[in-house]
């Protein structure tokens, strides 16, 4: 049996249908290649804010004033006026240190003064007669010379009691301890009845209207300050409120451990509900509010020091490099390379690249920092 003629055909067959699988897997190959990647991201636009530039920093509040008030003389306390806690005006009497010895010294200077004055004026008359018996020659000039000599003594007995009679005095009211400052008494450390010597400290005192707000700025952050700057702090426990003041002192050197240089503000404290002691996060504004354009810092690349967006334009994202200023809150300003109004990929912006096609999933809402006044200088 002639099998030539069916073979052949199986053959011509065979080579048609590897063509037609062969052409159809190139067809394939063709398509996959027009297929082009789409990368699915979420957008926001670029905004101009009116933002305070300003530093971060925490602090600690301390008393305008602290004053240890001790004795100045010594004796056993007559009575103790204050307590923890109270609050006194200036030269309100504290404590007072029994009187009875310092009085009787007082009234004994005040006697010897008086016989003092009079042994002076008797010698003066004394002097005053002698003298004119000496220019008629009738007495001797060892006469003269001795009432002389008597007058200066008297003169500088007088002069001695005065001042005794003065420092008795200073000592008869030094039983009363007075408040130097208007203030809040920190301590008590003694009790009525207590004896006490000269030095021994009585009352640990301080002034809290203003208070002090001591902070640390970064060394990076020094050129940025001045004096008056305006400050902002909270405290956790007031978490809604928000205080005020202003910068008082700039320390003159900075520390050479942590590179940071110390800086004190007065915090008004009318009502007294700051105390010294508490831990603040503290706002230290460095400039005047200004139009500034901000990004969501979720936008940003990092590579290396070079920092990058992808800006959307159309359905494409175009890469652009950035220059970054002051970060507030959650935004970044942005000095150079993008414009208000430039639409920016927040999400899925890692995934991207040049040119590549996207699809915008939803645009995000306009991100607002804590307060329209604030920011702050993170790079």
């Amino acid at each position: 049996m002639n099998r030539g003629p069916h073979v052949s055909m199986f053959i011509i067959c065979l080579i048609a249908a590897c063509s037609l699988l062969l052409f159809g897997a190139c067809n394939n190959k063709e398509t996959k290649k027009t297929e082009e990647k789409t990368v699915n991201v979420r957008v926001q636009t670029v905004l101009s804010k009116p933002l305070r530039p300003y530093i971060d920093a925490l602090g600690t509040l301390n008393p305008n004033e602290e004053v240890t008030v001790s004795a100045e003389i010594e004796g056993i306390l007559k009575s103790v006026k204050v307590d923890e806690g109270t609050s006194v005006s200036k030269s309100m009497v504290l404590a007072t240190i029994d009187d009875t010895n310092y009085t009787y010294e007082v009234r004994r200077d005040e006697a010897a003064l008086k016989q003092a004055e009079a042994n002076l004026a008797n010698t003066k008359l004394e002097f005053t007669r002698k003298d004119a018996l000496y220019k008629e020659e009738l007495v001797t000039r060892q006469q003269y010379d001795d009432v002389s000599t008597r007058l200066s003594l008297a003169e500088s007995e007088l002069e001695r009691t005065r001042a005794l009679l003065s420092l008795a005095k200073e000592r008869l009211a030094k039983t009363k301890i007075f408040s130097p400052l208007a203030c809040v008494v920190k301590e008590k450390k003694v009790s009525t009845g207590d004896f006490v010597k000269n030095g021994t400290p009585l009352f640990s005192i301080i002034q809290n209207n203003p208070l002090k707000l001591d902070f640390a700025v970064p060394e990076k952050d020094v050129g940025k300050l001045k004096a008056n700057q305006d400050v902002s702090l909270k405290v956790d426990g007031f978490p809604d409120r928000e205080f005020r003041g202003r910068v008082s002192l700039i320390y003159p050197h900075v520390d050479d451990k942590t590179r940071t240089l110390t800086v004190e503000a007065l915090i008004p404290n009318d009502g007294g509900t700051l105390k010294p002691g508490l831990f603040a996060k503290v706002t230290l504004f460095t400039g005047a509010e200004k139009g500034t354009v901000v990004v969501p810092v979720t936008s940003l690349l990092y590579e290396e020091e070079r920092v990058r967006v992808f800006v959307i334009e159309g359905n494409r994202a175009k890469e652009r490099p950035v220059k970054l200023g002051s970060k507030y809150g959650e935004l970044m300003e942005i000095v150079e390379g993008i414009r208000e109004g430039e639409t920016v990929a927040v999400s899925g912006q890692a995934n991207l690249s040049d040119g590549v096609k996207v699809a915008i999933q939803g645009q995000t809402a306009s991100e607002k920092p804590d307060t329209q006044t604030k920011g702050g200088s993170r790079r």
